[in-house]
């Protein structure tokens, strides 16, 4: 059952469905959607995921919901939240493939970041993506995030070393266009 967390007009934040392990179990094992996350080359059980969403829940992570017809599409959710400094860390990801590059992440994050900088009073919410991943660091940048450093060939993929782009936001850039 998914509750109205943050709406917004495509799609909406509720707090994780423990129900949806076996979900995200196939989206975590699916190449297509894990490359472009950190855990890419670890095979997820459906005990390992349900652990890994219950520690989740405690916190805040989201199941992104279409708000059409109340269907799972993804996850987002902020980490590393440091009180004191005002700062966290932001990750998501849309599993459904049908709903990737359709503006269901980027709707979903800005939802996320105004949370996190208008309820929990952040002032700076980072990321991290791969290099490769060019519509990621377009939607990122769409919403106001700025590049803010990289490690150089940090990370292995199909033959290949990449670079881990780290980016920021600070809580007067959001672009809500």
């Amino acid at each position: 059952m998914y509750f109205k967390k943050m709406i917004g007009t495509k799609c909406y934040l509720s707090p994780i469905d423990l129900n949806d392990a076996e979900k995200y179990t196939e989206w975590l094992n699916d190449i297509d959607v894990a490359q472009y996350l950190t855990i890419y080359p670890m095979m997820i059980s459906l005990h390992g995921e349900k652990e890994a969403l219950i520690s989740l829940s405690k916190n805040h992570n989201y199941g992104i919901i279409n708000l059409e017809n109340d269907e799972l599409i993804g996850n987002c959710g902020l980490m590393d939240i440091d009180n004191l400094n005002r700062t966290a860390e932001v990750g998501i990801f849309i599993g459904k493939k049908e709903y990737q590059n359709r503006g269901y992440g980027r709707e979903a994050l800005t939802l996320l970041i105004d949370f996190g900088f208008n309820t929990l009073n952040l002032k700076n919410i980072m990321l991290k993506v791969f290099s490769y991943n060019d519509r990621a660091i377009k939607c990122y940048e769409n919403i106001g995030f700025k590049i803010i450093g990289r490690r150089r060939n940090a990370i292995e993929r199909f033959q290949n070393t990449y670079d881990i782009i780290f980016m920021d936001i600070l809580n007067n850039e959001v672009n809500r266009d």
